[in-house]
């Protein structure tokens, strides 16, 4: 079962492509506070994200933004400005697809199908990120080098799968925070450094010495 989030203020539409979706046999949740999407997003933690543009306070395109600074989750497009210069801006905002208005319920399952199939249906193979020879296994939250694995709690998983999704690139404090605990207001400054400091001597224990980096000022990054 896949976790579809709808981001659409209008709620005979939303309500309409959430009861689609169920009868699709997946689970699906309507945003509730335009002024929390993201926060909302990362405590539903979804497969797909569908994404109205017109919203209230910010568009479509700044919450895209924003989801993607924590998550490659596919993220299409619903707008009735369907011209190709706000096809080509939702693409470069971080979307995967665009679907026209008036919404055809058939095209978009058709689409959703697809890119779902495409982002997640892998046969009998284990949804995996890996780097540098250690593999995050996305199932079960554990950590293989070698011949070693490792269980990890929930926020050191969060922590090191934001961290592999981004490699390469530095991941802010803040973005890392807003991944865990959704509103950084109710954690402490030194929580996240204690996360990480577990987190690193466990992969020091297993081989994986300075495998997360500091960036002084900035934040942490897997190179």
């Amino acid at each position: 079962m896949y976790r579809i989030f709808i981001v659409e203020d209008d709620e005979a539409m939303a309500r309409t492509i959430r009861e689609r979706m169920q009868a699709w046999g997946n689970d699906a949740k309507v945003v509730s506070d335009f002024k929390n999407v993201v926060g909302e997003f990362v405590e539903y933690d979804p497969h797909l994200v569908l994404m109205d543009v017109m919203l209230p306070f910010f568009n479509g395109y700044h919450w895209c933004t924003e989801i993607r600074k924590v998550s490659n989750v596919p993220v299409i497009f619903l707008s009735s400005a369907s011209d190709n210069m706000n096809i080509v801006m939702a693409m470069n905002m971080g979307g995967d697809d665009f679907i026209p208005k008036p919404v055809d319920l058939d095209v978009m399952m058709a689409k959703v199908s697809a890119m779902l199939r495409r982002t997640y249906d892998m046969g009998n193979q284990i949804p995996v990120l890996e780097h540098r020879g250690a593999i995050l296994n996305l199932n079960d939250t554990s950590l293989t080098y070698g011949d070693e694995r490792l269980e990890l709690t929930k926020n050191e998983f969060r922590i090191l799968q934001t961290l592999m999704e981004q490699k390469g690139k530095v991941v802010s404090r803040d973005t890392l925070m807003t991944r865990l605990w959704q509103m950084d207001c109710y954690v402490e400054e030194n929580t996240l450094t204690v996360n990480v400091t577990r987190l690193r001597k466990k992969l020091d224990g297993i081989g994986l010495e300075e495998f997360i980096q500091t960036k002084v000022g900035s934040g942490y990054i897997i190179q």
